[in-house]
């Protein structure tokens, strides 16, 4: 593997702190120090701004807009995409010191240090401005809510070792440029701490009302400008004085009551306050850590990162509000548009599952919301059933690449998936039998009217895209033909054994004829799966192993992200692959292969992976612990853990990779504890030779268990004391409290 890490970030298992402000790296800076409660996320950029390089985005969730539809073109390709908009910013301040603008660009400073605590949830900076024969101490600190999500929080201290005036002006404002464009925001109104738009297309409204001001006498004037309301303190400072800041933020989003709900929220805001405000959030984050920490012992670059990791997949979604998703990059950067992907299904329910069922489910409610608009898209494509989009925010096709958006079939067995996985885990009946069913149902026909017969008599899927998204327009992909059969078979199954009284609701509902379901059947025994018995080894598609083959390490890391710097076409055109093909399919139904199949297909196709998806090294560092590569394993592992961290793909600064966020989870989890849940619920832990020990919690069935992993033993704490039937090291256990077995 080719890439290589960018250090930046002092290493610390509860902080990440920059030391040094670098103009160059402070788009990748204010990713990692992105905020986000699911609801609404904001970038860390400068709260008193500056003329260095700047993505001062604001995001909320399903807040979307339209793009220009395209008059023209051919059936099927979607006409205009939907993208998250960038909204209203409630941080942004402006500071002079006796009339000198301050700015980080322009103004000598001292003694900077910037901070994400995870623990609390907190980004702090501290730094002193040299200006006018003054030295002036600055700690800006700011959160969000996790759980009164309309409310962020804001406090800048100020101390100055000689008596100044400081004017301090607080914005709030609708003119943030969106993927450096103009504003995509209608005024509707604006006036003395409160602000309120509207999105041109979709007619989303957004009200932010403020409380803020001082601790000391202050001067206040209020005006206003296009799209911005200003609100300007004057305070004189007295030399070694401390005075403090405070801006109280509520923001509601909807219709135009937005701005009563606004006001009603922030009203309660006030009430609590500021500081019980930040005890209740540290709490909030102290219990969520209690529960869903993983520790560490012996690595503290692995450490920080997949704590890092946690933390941000608790700040993008935890079922805060029905009908969100997560998008790739969540709530931190303006890449993928904001849209959601098959990563959700795939990658980012095993972690709710086990953490968080109910978020879990939530997830699977976003697509059963938008299942019309699935199969809208079917029949776009001349299909029938329910054809799940590759990218999207509102439930419609937000890709206007048709080779993408027509050819990956991938998001509609993913989500197929996601219910197999959850009733698996949950034995949720009522919900397979009910909205679980009826998306299945939809999606086999789908599968079924978009595969086809071949001559010889067999039945696949022609001119299609799988995973590896650098082959397209390929016959029989094995990921495709394989997930669709497992689709087919467990719809049967479904059907099969739900009883009377709700079959026959759900037929009534989707019109099921029994034809449809001998059809999915002989689909099912007839799909073409390209499988060699002698070297076991599954041609990712027909005529793969055929290609022209290049070393994936002889390309140079300045080469990254080859999107930007190769030709699209000449990737295409070899046997590098972009991310798991194969290896994805044999994690997500990892019980259906033996170890020496995973060996054999890991040993052909891991040399291909140049790992261009930031969601491929977590599934080679799973499977390469599962065959005994454990050095092999590790490496993937950090780089799983620390790929924004160190910006190992160069583009950090897009934003996050939040699914492959949840794929570092998997990869501890599924990975060094060897958790397997495609059938019973087994666990086979190891420990990585460079480690003293690790330990994770879990819930199973709704016991939180702990497992604990040292050099000598495996740990496993039932905390719940309700017994637990588990499959360890290939043995049924049943936990009740607290068993402690010899590592294997």
């Amino acid at each position: 593997m080719a890439k290589t890490s960018l250090k930046h970030f002092s290493v610390n298992p509860w902080l990440v702190t920059e030391t040094e402000y670098d103009k160059d790296f402070s788009l990748v800076s204010e990713s990692i120090f992105s905020l986000g409660n699911e609801y609404m996320g904001v970038r860390g950029f400068l709260d008193e701004g500056t003329a260095y390089p700047a993505l001062n985005g604001t995001y909320f969730n399903g807040i979307y807009e339209y793009s220009k539809k395209t008059e023209g073109g051919y059936k099927g390709i979607s006409k205009r995409t939907h993208y998250m908009v960038n909204a209203v910013n409630f941080t942004d301040l402006r500071l002079s010191v006796n009339g000198v603008p301050v700015d980080m660009s322009l103004t000598p400073y001292t003694d900077y240090n910037r901070t994400l605590n995870l623990a609390t949830g907190k980004l702090t900076r501290t730094l002193i401005y040299k200006v006018d024969g003054v030295n002036l101490a600055l700690n800006f600190t700011r959160f969000l809510d996790m759980q009164k999500y309309k409310r962020a929080y804001q406090r800048v201290t100020f101390t100055a070792d000689n008596d100044c005036t400081i004017t301090l002006t607080c914005y709030l404002r609708f003119d943030g440029k969106h993927f450096g464009k103009n504003s995509r925001w209608v005024m509707v109104e604006k006036g003395k701490d409160f602000i309120m738009a509207k999105t041109r297309s979709t007619a989303q409204y957004l009200a932010c009302a403020v409380q803020s001001g001082f601790d000391t006498e202050q001067q206040i004037e209020y005006s206003a400008e296009k799209k911005v309301s200003l609100k300007t303190f004057t305070v004189n400072l007295k030399k070694g004085v401390e005075s403090v800041f405070t801006r109280l933020v509520s923001v509601s989003s909807g219709t135009k009551t937005a701005k009563e709900d606004a006001y009603n929220e922030l009203k309660l805001q006030a009430e609590e306050g500021y500081d019980k405000a930040s005890l209740r959030n540290d709490l909030y984050w102290q219990d969520f850590w209690n529960k869903s920490d993983i520790e560490i012992v012996g690595d503290d670059d692995n450490q920080q990162g997949i704590r890092f990791c946690i933390f941000q997949l608790q700040q993008t979604y935890h079922g805060a509000k029905e009908g969100d998703n997560i998008g790739a990059k969540g709530l931190t950067g303006e890449a993928y548009s904001g849209n959601a992907f098959w990563d959700t299904e795939s990658y980012c329910l095993p972690y709710y599952l086990f953490n968080n069922l109910d978020g879990a489910k939530s997830l699977l409610e976003f697509r059963y919301k938008t299942l019309e608009a699935a199969k809208q898209r079917a029949k776009d494509l001349d299909l029938q059933g329910a054809c799940y989009p590759i990218a999207t925010i509102s439930g419609e096709e937000a890709c206007t690449l048709w080779q993408h958006a027509s050819l990956q079939m991938q998001p509609s067995t993913a989500v197929a998936y996601g219910i197999y996985h959850y009733y698996n885990v949950s034995g949720d009946s009522d919900y397979l039998y009910t909205h679980g069913g009826e998306m299945l149902i939809e999606i086999c026909r789908y599968l079924l009217s978009r595969g086809q017969w071949s001559k010889r008599g067999d039945f696949g899927y022609y001119c299609v895209m799988g995973p590896d998204e650098f082959q397209m327009m390929v016959n029989h992909n094995t990921y495709t033909n394989f997930m669709a059969k497992k689709t087919f078979l467990f719809t049967l199954e479904v059907l099969d054994n739900m009883p009377k009284d709700k079959l026959d609701l759900l037929i009534k509902k989707t019109g099921l004829q029994p034809k449809e379901k001998s059809d999915w059947l002989t689909a099912a025994k007839k799909m073409r799966i390209l499988y060699d018995e002698k070297t076991m080894l599954y041609e990712q598609h027909e005529g793969f192993f055929d290609l022209p083959h290049i070393d994936v390490d002889s390309i140079s890391d300045k080469e990254f992200p080859l999107y930007s710097h190769w030709s699209y076409d000449r990737i295409y055109r070899n046997d590098m692959i972009k991310q798991p093909d194969v290896l994805m399919f044999q994690l997500l139904y990892s019980g259906d292969f033996t170890r020496e199949c995973k060996k054999a297909n890991y040993e052909y196709y891991e040399p291909l992976c140049i790992h261009e998806s930031s969601l491929s090294p977590s599934v080679h560092s799973i499977i390469a612990t599962e065959i005994g590569k454990y050095d092999e394993a590790l490496k993937f592992f950090k780089f799983a853990t620390r790929l924004d961290l160190d910006d190992y793909n160069r583009n950090t600064k897009e934003g996050l990779h939040t699914t492959s966020i949840s794929a570092a989870w998997l990869n501890i989890v599924y990975g060094f504890a060897g958790l397997r849940s495609d059938k019973e619920i087994s666990i086979s832990p190891m420990l990585p030779k460079s480690w003293k020990s690790y330990s994770f919690k879990i819930t199973v069935k709704g016991c939180v268990v702990k497992i604990s992993v040292t050099k000598d033993n495996v740990i496993i704490e039932n905390l719940s004391k309700i017994p637990l039937n588990l499959l360890v090291y290939g043995k049924n256990l049943t936990v009740s409290d607290k068993i402690i077995l010899k590592n294997q």
